[in-house]
């Protein structure tokens, strides 16, 4: 695999090959069987990739990680909702914008970004706010690298008769998301994350019982729409608008790449290269935001030293051929950078990474 340049941000990621050669198909208007057949591949297999039973269905949206969430808040709650929201970050943050603009009733417990959540605060709104109607929050809290307590929320929402609603845009493919076993009814991602496809499609593994229940719901938005995306899925395998044929090809094979190297294989390359770049920075002495013990599997937050200046820091890796996000928010002026493991990448990769990050940094000590 010959690159000229490594992306080690959170998305879009280095992807296979083989999703780059899927690119190459030829052309294909998408109200064909043959395009049908690859939503249908697509979606068999992504039902494998979020441990879902026989009562899931996969929804496939032209569009970002956003707008799979923006689809299933702005459809499936409704005036007669209150949505419990828990956010410790950026995403959360966002989940909490596209509510207040569909005007969704919403109750949040918040947190300072890359705090823990607490499930006994948790318990205890749902217990003060019979109100509540369903549980929303961010799986992998992509902006601080945290992984939320989901499992056990899902018991909680359970215990409660609650809906749940997960944003697992940067979890799917690269963390242990379940979502028959969590009881997860929505759960969101993106086909350029952990699953290490191109950008351009949005993606929601749903329960047909709770999208059923959206059959009368009041039509915010007409592309992003649940149910009309359901009622073409289900009845004619197709998407309501024009798709991006060509990002539906890309998917399609990079989540059959996914299956063929295993989930668990899959997850356990991104947990290799998690601690072979959080051992090399703390060898470089530099602190890290969270501890490894709530922290993804794919992301890792590094502050930089406090003389070195993360624009100069980020500018001279790019130079160098290497793509690294600065800290996001209220992180961006505490000299935070993250790295990624997401996509196509080994730990040989992240050690060459590590040693380009260390003479970039002696090079801007004053």
């Amino acid at each position: 695999m010959n690159r000229s340049h490594w992306l080690f941000c959170p998305g879009p990621v280095m992807v296979p090959d083989r999703v780059r050669q899927a690119l190459f198909h030829p052309d294909m208007c998408h109200r064909v069987s043959g395009f049908e057949e690859i939503i249908q591949n697509v979606q068999k297999n992504l039902l494998k990739v979020f441990n879902a039973n026989e009562e899931y269905t996969i929804l496939l949206i032209t569009g970002s990680g956003t707008a799979a969430n923006e689809t299933v808040i702005s459809s499936y709650f409704g005036p007669q909702d209150n949505v419990l929201l828990v956010k410790n970050g950026e995403f959360g943050d966002r989940l909490a914008e596209i509510s207040k603009i569909h005007g969704i009733k919403t109750t949040i417990i918040p947190y300072d970004w890359g705090a823990c959540v607490d499930i006994a605060d948790v318990e205890n709104a749902l217990q003060k706010h019979p109100e509540i109607t369903s549980v929303m929050m961010v799986f992998h809290e992509t902006s601080t690298s945290v992984i939320n307590p989901v499992s056990q929320v899902g018991q909680l929402a359970r215990k409660y008769g609650k809906s749940f609603v997960v944003d697992g845009v940067s979890a799917v493919g690269g963390e242990d998301v379940n979502v028959a076993r969590d009881h997860i009814d929505f759960c969101t991602t993106s086909s350029n994350k952990c699953l290490a496809g191109l950008p351009g499609i949005g993606i929601i593994c749903a329960k047909r019982s709770e999208l059923e229940k959206t059959m009368h719901n009041k039509t915010r938005v007409a592309y992003l729409n649940l149910y009309r995306l359901y009622k073409m899925s289900e009845t004619r395998h197709q998407t309501p608008n024009t798709p991006s044929v060509t990002m539906f090809f890309a998917l399609d094979a990079a989540v059959e790449r996914l299956l063929e190297e295993g989930l668990e294989n899959r997850i356990n390359r991104y947990k290799r290269c998690a601690r072979v770049i959080r051992r090399g920075v703390r060898e470089m002495g530099l602190k890290l935001l969270v501890d490894d013990a709530i922290a993804s599997n794919t992301v890792t937050s590094v502050f930089l030293p406090e003389k070195i200046s993360m624009d100069e820091f980020i500018r001279v890796l790019e130079n160098k051929g290497y793509t690294l996000y600065p800290g996001k928010g209220v992180l961006r002026g505490s000299n935070m950078f993250q790295i990624a493991n997401m996509g196509e990448v080994d730990e040989k990769m992240c050690l060459e990474l590590l040693q380009v990050i260390k003479e970039s940094i002696d090079e801007l000590r004053p």
